[in-house]
C-alpha cells in the first residue's frame, strides 16, 4: 500500500484530492494539512511514500518543505501540485530535487499515473511547464542584481537598499546601472516590468 500526504491550503481542493486518491486500491492518504509548517512536521512523523505539496501555503511554501525533506527524509518522494508555471519556482523545485512538478489543471488520472511513476524512480514535469521554461528568455541578471531589483520592486530607496544588503550606496547604484543595461531599460520601473514579464522575479 502506497502512503500519501497532501499539503494544500485550499480546503475544498484538499478534500477532493484526499477523496480521489483514496479511491485507488493501492493508495491511502495518511494525513493532510493546509499550511506548510504543519505539513513538514506531520511528514517527518508519518514518513509517507509520497508527499503532494502545493507551493503557496501559509508559514512554509511547498518548495521550502520539499527542500527540507530532501535532507531530512530523502525516501519520501515530493510531488509539487500548483497553479504556477513560473520559471523561478521550477528552478527551486529542481534544486529541491522534487520527483514531479504538475499543474493543478492536469487530469486526475495524470496525477495518479505520476505518483506510481515516481515510486519507480521516474521524474515527471508537466508538459505545459516545460514548454514555458523553454520559451522563457535566459535571465541575464546575477543573484545580487535580482535581490536589489526585488528591493526596488518593494519600494525601497537606494539608501534603504544599501542598508539592507550591507553595501555602499555607490555600489548599489552601480548594480542598478548594470540592471538597466542588461535589461535594455531606462528606468527602474521598466526594469521591474521586464523582469516580471520574463518571470525572473
Amino acid at each position: 500500500m502506497t502512503t500519501l500526504y497532501i499539503a494544500e491550503d485550499q480546503e475544498m481542493l484538499k478534500t477532493a484530492l484526499v477523496t480521489i486518491l483514496n479511491l485507488e486500491d493501492d493508495f491511502t492518504v495518511i494525513g493532510s494539512s493546509t499550511n506548510g509548517k504543519t505539513a513538514l512536521s506531520d511528514i517527518r512523523k508519518l514518513q509517507p511514500d509520497v508527499a503532494i505539496l502545493d507551493i503557496e501555503m501559509p508559514k512554509l511554501t511547498g518548495l521550502e518543505v520539499a527542500a527540507q525533506l530532501k535532507e531530512a527524509l530523502p525516501a519520501t518522494k515530493c510531488v509539487i501540485l500548483t497553479t504556477f508555471s513560473l520559471e523561478n519556482y521550477f528552478q527551486q523545485a529542481v534544486t529541491a530535487d522534487v520527483s514531479a512538478y504538475l499543474l493543478k489543471d492536469s487530469p486526475s488520472d495524470f496525477l495518479i499515473q505520476t505518483i506510481r511513476s515516481v515510486l519507480n524512480g521516474a521524474t515527471i514535469y508537466s508538459p505545459e511547464l516545460v514548454k514555458n521554461v523553454l520559451r522563457a528568455e535566459k535571465n541575464p541578471l546575477s543573484k545580487r542584481e535580482l535581490e536589489i531589483l526585488a528591493h526596488i520592486q518593494h519600494g525601497l530607496s537606494t539608501q534603504e537598499i544599501a542598508k539592507t544588503v550591507f553595501l555602499s550606496e555607490g555600489t548599489v547604484r552601480n548594480y542598478i546601472s548594470a540592471i538597466l543595461s542588461k535589461t535594455g531599460t531606462r528606468s527602474r520601473i521598466e526594469a521591474i516590468n521586464v523582469a516580471t514579464q520574463h518571470h525572473w522575479l
